[in-house]
Parts: structure tokens; C-alpha cells; sequence
């Protein structure tokens, strides 16, 4: 399978299933980048991502105030992770994230905000709502990583 991917989700329901399914094949060291304007279906597809990967049920909040959010799955941490209020790249060094790339699996609203500290490895997410459906999201996924091609065959 070649990068990049892009796939029409008609519902939010179809936006959880695919985070479900791309949950079980997460391990440490993978990391998912969530871009796209507010309301796009990040935080949806983030909580629904985690909450399938948990051994209990749990609230999964948004961490757009804490700015970070761990998850212990019984096998590997998964850290959510909502940059959108960050200034600075100091500050995505100050939460211990750039450590997180390395030894959990993390999923990054606002990636844009990592600049440099961007993970060469990770899988990009792009969310676009679609102007004539208004559940409809358009979901573009790109990679570099050979990784991604076998935890996406899925979706071929």
C-alpha cells in the first residue's frame, strides 16, 4: 500500500469505527497526527481510538486544558495529546512528549505545533468536513514509515 490514503467516513459513527479498528494495531512507538480545523472530528476520533484500546471503559476527556491525557492499556501507555494552546516548541519538550514518541503510543491534536519535533515516523491524519454533508468527514492519511503500510492493509 502506498501513502497517501484518502477515504469519505459519512457519519461519526464511521469516523469511531476506523479509530477502533487502526486501535488494536498500536503498539509503543507509534504516533498519530491529528490535523484539521475545529470540529473536524480529531477529539472524536482520538477518544474513540483510546477507549477501544482500554481494558476497563473510562471517560476519555479532551485534554485541550490538561494538554496531555494518559492511558494505560495493560500492555502500553497511550498519550493524547491537544497542542492547540501551546506557544512554543520548549513547551512540547517541557511535557515529556518528545520521550512519549519513543516509548508509548501517542496520538497528537495540532501537530503543527511539534515544528521540528515532528516524528519523521508518524502516521498523519488529515480531517476535512465536506461542505454538502454535515456529519461527512474526508480523512486523508499520509506516512513515510514502512510500518504504517502493514497497520493499514485494513483499509485496502
Amino acid at each position: 500500500m502506498n501513502s497517501p490514503i484518502s477515504i469519505i467516513l459519512p457519519s461519526p459513527e464511521n469516523t469511531a469505527r476506523l479509530a477502533v479498528d487502526l486501535a488494536g494495531r498500536l503498539e509503543p512507538g507509534d504516533v498519530i497526527l491529528l490535523d484539521g480545523p475545529i470540529g473536524s472530528g480529531k477529539t472524536h476520533f482520538a477518544r474513540s481510538l483510546i477507549q477501544a484500546s482500554l481494558p476497563e471503559p473510562e471517560d476519555v476527556p479532551s485534554p485541550t486544558f490538561t494538554l496531555i491525557q494518559v492511558y494505560d492499556t495493560g500492555s502500553h501507555e497511550i498519550w493524547h495529546a491537544d497542542l492547540y494552546r501551546l506557544t512554543s516548541q520548549d513547551e512540547v519538550e517541557e511535557l515529556g512528549l518528545v520521550e512519549a514518541f519513543e516509548t508509548a503510543a501517542c496520538v497528537v491534536e495540532w501537530p503543527e505545533k511539534l515544528g521540528d519535533l515532528r516524528p519523521a515516523t508518524a502516521l498523519t491524519v488529515q480531517f476535512q468536513t465536506l461542505p454538502d454533508a454535515e456529519d461527512a468527514r474526508q480523512l486523508t492519511l499520509t506516512w513515510s514509515n514502512p510500518k504504517w503500510d502493514e497497520k493499514l492493509e485494513f483499509l485496502a
